[in-house]
């Protein structure tokens, strides 16, 4: 095995079929590396860097990385993992979110002439003949394979024709931009199968598939998700992103180690060891993961400041030294605590701000606060909001 080759398939879940790299590697020319995200969020989080972080490998290595935003299929909505039919977006929504996709991404892969393309260029030129064809290439039964539609007629879910197109266009993106390689989380695999199926099917030389493993979120028991409040922003704000890194489960230690912070396989090795022998504290070994994170996306040397403020905060017990005063407008008052809590950017929705005050999570000056709709007028003085145990706001009255 080559060293190029070595590199390349160290961290993957998965390779289908097993020789298929090293067989396109031999063809001695740059390779096309497709990824493919719908923009339905508007931030990436750590568990999308595991996978661009292989790209740039790829990208290192002189091969084009085509990172494909379907805005297109946004519309219809990824079906991999969900026991319910997606919400539609509206087309101002996923403009807004494939804008800060390219920020966010351009922060890691090197910016290349024609890498980022979105769906709609092909597949909104699609006519009724073209989709008829595209839809003969497959059967009812193949896509009602997949797992989340087996689970959801088990339940007695509904799936909605529309759902049954979104395997058949992903795949058509493969087959649009000659795609050589295609990477994604586990939770992908079906679909990458489709769009190999679907190469060939147009005489073309089917893709590699290359899956990663998935990386989960903060509450260490499924993969991190916006509506669900578990994950690492890349535009995280350091200490932030400092202190959800310290709030994961001992257990998954090694594995951020590993996909998110990136850590040579020799640190990796060490702290595995270390950790099963109890050898050290696993809160050591979580500091120097969370300092490595930091570094990565905000600079040499934001960890070590991160980690310096959280061992003051929580050793000594004493507050973080840059608790924002917020002042709400007047009109907002009188608010619920739910909704005041969302206002205030501390949970990313009114239910996760619910299930928090409801499990004892959410204090004003140090009192438990214990109903989420009791209402809160503009304070006289200012108020201390705790939610968990990094995240403070100081409400203040607006002059």
């Amino acid at each position: 095995m080559t060293r190029e080759l070595e590199l390349l398939k160290y961290g993957c879940a998965e390779i289908i079929p097993e020789d298929g790299l090293e067989q396109k590697l031999k063809l001695g020319r740059p390779l096309i590396i497709k990824l493919g995200a719908d923009p339905t969020a508007p931030h990436l989080h750590l568990g999308h860097a595991v996978v661009l972080k292989k790209l740039r490998q790829f990208q290192d290595m002189g091969h084009k990385v085509i990172f494909v935003i379907g805005d297109y299929t946004a519309m219809i909505g990824d079906p991999s993992g969900r026991k319910e039919t997606r919400k539609p977006l509206s087309e101002e929504q996923i403009k807004d979110s494939a804008r800060t996709y390219i920020d966010q991404v351009i922060r890691v892969l090197e910016p290349q002439s024609g890498m980022v393309r979105f769906n709609s260029e092909w597949l909104g030129k699609l006519e009724g003949k073209d989709i008829v064809k595209l839809l003969a290439k497959f059967t009812v039964a193949r896509v009602l394979e997949r797992d989340d539609f087996t689970k959801r007629m088990k339940a007695e879910a509904p799936i909605y024709l529309h759902e049954l197109l979104y395997v058949v266009f992903q795949a058509f993106d493969s087959v649009a931009i000659k795609a050589d390689v295609e990477i994604g989380g586990t939770d992908q695999k079906f679909n990458f199968l489709a769009a190999r199926e679907l190469q060939k099917e147009m005489g073309m030389e089917p893709q590699v598939m290359m899956t990663m493993p998935i990386l989960p979120g903060t509450d260490g028991v499924i993969k991190m998700s916006k509506s669900i409040g578990n994950t690492v922003d890349l535009l995280d704000e350091p200490t932030n992103m400092f202190g959800k890194l310290m709030s994961i489960p001992d257990g998954l230690i090694v594995n951020y180690l590993q996909y998110a912070a990136f850590a040579d396989p020799s640190t990796i090795e060490q702290a595995a060891r270390d950790f099963e022998g109890g050898i050290v504290n696993p809160r050591d070994i979580k500091l120097m993961m969370a300092e490595k994170v930091v570094d990565i996306w905000h600079g040499e040397g934001a960890g070590k400041s991160c980690r310096e403020e959280f061992l003051r905060v929580f050793s000594e017990h004493s507050l973080p030294s840059d608790i924002p005063d917020v002042a709400l407008e007047r009109d907002d008052y009188p608010i619920q605590v739910a909704k005041l809590l969302t206002k205030l950017e501390l949970v990313p929705s009114t239910s996760e701000a619910r299930r928090l005050v409801q499990s004892n999570a959410v204090k004003f000056d140090e009192e438990l606060v214990d109903d989420p709709t009791k209402e809160i007028h503009e304070p006289k003085k200012p108020v201390l909001i705790k939610v968990g145990k990094r995240r403070y706001v100081r409400l203040v009255r607006r002059d």
